[in-house]
């Protein structure tokens, strides 16, 4: 019998294709695993020249590693006890993730974020606790924080 009629015949294994995406910015890999309670999805960049960013969610939480390459990140944090005319304020603060130093980015509801690949081909793995749901996507343009995605030179 060959592998692949016997892969047919074996009760529970499924194949299953899933959503890819791709466009200037990424290539993308979405909702990797249908049957699990949030979705998994995998970011190839290879351009160091874009940003992608902002955008928060309300009810959803990203987990982000990076598994090759590097990414700086942003972060807009609302600054609760300040409000201006237009809207809340917000502080930025930037983390770099890498697959030299490999950490988990917990990123809560209510947090506009965003990133730029700092290494062309670089790989972002993230976990989001729920389905995506343009509903709960919230966007920001960049710049409207007075943030600078450039690399500084040290």
């Amino acid at each position: 019998m060959k592998k692949q009629n016997l892969i047919e015949t074996m009760k529970g294994i499924e194949k299953k294709d899933f959503q890819y995406n791709e466009d200037d910015r990424a290539q993308r890999l979405l909702n990797i695993f249908e049957e699990i309670e949030g979705q998994l999805n995998v970011s190839h960049v290879n351009s160091t020249d874009h940003v992608v960013a902002w955008h928060k969610h309300n009810l959803q939480t990203d987990y982000w590693v990076c598994i090759k390459g590097s990414f700086k990140v942003g972060l807009a944090i609302p600054r609760y006890s300040l409000k201006k005319e237009e809207g809340e304020i917000y502080d930025v603060e930037w983390e770099y993730l890498s697959d030299k130093q490999p950490k988990v980015l917990k990123i809560p509801p209510g947090v506009y974020h965003g990133y730029k690949a700092l290494e062309p081909g670089s790989i972002l793995l993230y976990y989001l606790t729920h389905k995506y749901n343009p509903q709960d996507e919230f966007r920001a343009n960049v710049g409207d924080f007075g943030e600078s995605w450039k690399t500084e030179n040290k």
